[in-house]
């Protein structure tokens, strides 16, 4: 029988809708050091989610959850007050835990995201 895994929960500092992914896709690629989601830039293209982070994601073991600023409310009012971007831990048997906060994002590129989440989590290194 499986084991049951703790979950990850990624909240992007954008707001869900087509309209709002047009506008953020526009904005990352005409003024990318303004833009106000660096999880949103880290982890996506223009367009779509980079290869080599949905690789990354598949082999963590977690379940993982993706959520934006107006569906955070709703979803874990319990959480909306953090900074945003954030990303977010709850063990198998337990509440949410602030995982990485929004400078700590910030401060990092796609390659630092995925080691901070290794570590983080304490996984070994690929």
């Amino acid at each position: 029988m499986a084991q049951p895994q703790p979950e990850l929960l990624f909240v992007y500092n954008a707001d869900a809708g087509l309209l709002n992914g047009l506008l953020d896709a526009v904005h990352k690629v005409v003024s990318p050091g303004t833009y106000a989601c660096s999880l949103c830039a880290l982890t996506y293209g223009a367009t779509s989610m980079r290869p080599e982070w949905r690789e990354f994601l598949r082999q963590l073991p977690a379940r993982t959850t993706f959520l934006h600023r107006n569906e955070l409310p709703r979803q874990f009012p319990e959480l909306a007050a953090v900074a945003l971007p954030a990303v977010f831990r709850r063990p198998v048997a337990g509440s949410w835990q602030l995982l990485l906060a929004a400078p700590e994002l910030q401060a990092l590129d796609l390659a630092g995201l995925m080691q901070a989440l290794q570590d983080k989590l304490h996984l070994p290194a690929e």
